[in-house]
């Protein structure tokens, strides 16, 4: 959906509508109507940006899936000169990022999945395996006497941790995004740590 800091373009305003009320309603209670008003266009007029709502869904669920492999790789790579428990909190940082960002879209991946044509749905699993095993080779860095299906099931478990962002209420009821943000990050980092001191 386009970098944070680039001016959103149409299509970005498109799935960034789609995926609130995707979220909001389901997939099968919002019509391309009402996402087309929500951007201030004609539902037809979406036709031109996406074959459908099943193209949407698609490309909000696949592409996250992927913006958040390109950014792990990203972050590995500006530190490498870093040690392991510091490129360890930049990825956390960057899911916690995504967990406070992009609410709708932990919503739509856990209610509508399934609904993906199943080579969409493989590229998802695929592209999430890889982010996985990518943090995985990062905690046993930090923590080398975890054993490797420990590692694992604690970097599942911490996904679950910080996707746990859509039930915590309304964005505005938060006590605040830094607050909030460092207070995952904590309990990121014990939920490793107790994995390690049980390991």
């Amino acid at each position: 959906m386009g970098t944070r800091t680039d001016a959103p373009t149409r299509r970005d305003q498109i799935l960034r509508e789609a995926a609130r009320l995707f979220a909001e309603r389901g997939f099968h209670g919002v019509g391309v109507d009402e996402i087309g008003a929500a951007v201030g266009i004609s539902g037809p007029g979406l036709y031109r940006h996406f074959a459908g709502k099943d193209a949407m869904l698609a490309e909000l669920l696949v592409g996250i899936s992927g913006q958040l492999l390109t950014g792990a790789r990203r972050r590995l790579q500006e530190s490498t000169d870093e040690p392991p428990a510091r490129v360890l909190d930049s990825l956390i940082e960057g899911h916690i990022d995504f967990a406070l960002d992009d609410r709708p879209l932990i919503t739509l991946h856990d209610r509508e999945l399934d609904r993906l044509r199943d080579s969409d749905r493989k590229l998802v699993r695929q592209l999430q395996r890889q982010y996985v095993e990518l943090w995985v080779e990062v905690v046993r860095e930090v923590y080398p006497a975890l054993p490797e299906p420990a590692a694992r099931s604690a970097v599942h478990s911490v996904f679950g941790l910080l996707n746990s962002t859509p039930h915590l209420g309304r964005a505005g009821s938060l006590p605040g995004r830094g607050d909030t943000a460092r207070l995952l990050h904590r309990m990121a980092r014990g939920a490793f740590g107790a994995a390690a001191d049980g390991g």
